[in-house]
């Protein structure tokens, strides 16, 4: 009796996720959520001055984008 050819996986290796890429992403929710112009929570109980609400929302948005962009890796 032949024997049966084994079954070929025709899946895709899957992908590693990026511990940095992770941080970055929730530095950069951190500082959008505490420091938003107007409607961050700490906003919300001290008043604090626009040229450092700004800049901390831009930094954490270009967090995030760096974060996502370098979240997966291939193994």
């Amino acid at each position: 009796m032949a024997k049966a050819n084994k079954p070929v996986n025709n899946s895709k290796p899957g992908r590693r996720v990026s511990f940095v890429g992770v941080l970055m992403i929730l530095l950069g929710a951190d500082l959008i959520l505490l420091l938003a112009p107007d409607v961050g929570i700490l906003n919300s109980g001290f008043y604090i001055p626009d040229i450092y609400t700004w800049p901390a929302l831009i930094a954490g948005i270009a967090l995030l984008v760096f974060g996502f962009r370098s979240l997966y890796r291939k193994p």
